[in-house]
């Protein structure tokens, strides 16, 4: 048995049920679970539900550790292994979201997986369980984790990959880096996930309406949709809305919830969640 064989066969081995069937994942001394925060895209006055973002909770000795504690704890050789299991854990969890039609959006990460062979392995060896799970590659959305300086040869085959499995492609963080654009022509992505810090930190401006809907009209223009996360005041949504961005997500619509909670997929009113007038008033000075 090869040790990407033993390494497959691992992520199976390490994924189990509980006793109501929610599934969790053993790594060491924590247990991991999946969570999944919802993405909401505005039609007329409304915001429907219409994915939801998978990501790990961790708990270690009965506690709750960040994602990024978590992460900070395994070693770079296990990189790819926590990745895939982490993935592959999403993927069996989703059925319990019990929402029928959203899109499922999960990240894989690009510098976790560069070993020669084995990104496009770990995707073959995924896309042969969707059948099993019950999913279909047009609901699946992969977020790319890149940064300006990996391979674009190697990303270049990655995508083409995912392509080929009829998955979504999605560029994840994007505006963080000194390179998107080069980032943007080169994976040529249905979506681009807007930084939640960087978005934070427009919306500090007087002139960030302006300035990003500038911004997203040059990537729609291209043919890609915007995506933006963080948005956790109305000022921030307002801000989102005037540009024309494509889907919303952030803890002012609806916060992370773990598998197998309810999940409710009924309409929001935008207007609930904007300032009054007197309150944008008060905003524009």
């Amino acid at each position: 048995m090869t040790s990407m064989d033993r390494r497959r066969r691992q992520v199976a081995d390490a994924i189990f049920a509980d006793e109501i069937g929610l599934e969790y994942a053993i790594h060491e001394d924590f247990r991991l679970r999946s969570t999944y925060q919802p993405i909401f895209e505005p039609r007329g006055r409304l915001l429907r539900m219409v994915a939801v973002e998978a990501a790990v909770e961790a708990h270690r000795r009965g506690c709750a550790v960040s994602p990024a504690e978590f992460l900070d704890t395994v070693a770079p050789c296990e990189r790819q292994y926590v990745d895939a299991l982490c993935r592959m854990l999403h993927l069996r969890n989703y059925r319990h979201v019990g929402v029928e039609g959203v899109k499922l959006f999960f990240n894989f990460d690009f510098a976790a997986n560069d070993l020669d062979g084995r990104m496009v392995a770990e995707l073959r060896q995924m896309a042969g369980r969707l059948d099993e799970l019950g999913l279909h590659p047009a609901r699946l959305m992969c977020e790319i984790v890149v940064s300006c300086s990996d391979d674009s040869e190697t990303l270049d085959v990655l995508v083409q990959e995912m392509r080929a499995g009829g998955l979504g492609v999605a560029l994840a963080s994007f505006g963080t880096g000194n390179d998107t654009e080069r980032l943007l022509n080169l994976v040529r992505p249905d979506l681009v996930r807007v930084d939640g810090a960087l978005f934070a930190l427009l919306c500090s401006y007087p002139a960030a309406g302006r300035l990003f809907g500038r911004l997203v009209s040059v990537v729609q223009d291209s043919g890609v949709k915007v995506l933006v996360e963080g948005i956790a005041t109305p000022r921030q949504l307002q801000v989102a809305l005037e540009a024309g961005c494509d889907l919303l997500q952030g803890s002012l619509l609806a916060r992370p919830l773990s598998a197998g909670a309810f999940f409710d997929d009924g309409p929001l009113a935008i207007q609930h969640f904007l300032p009054s007038a007197r309150e944008a008033s008060e905003q524009a000075f």
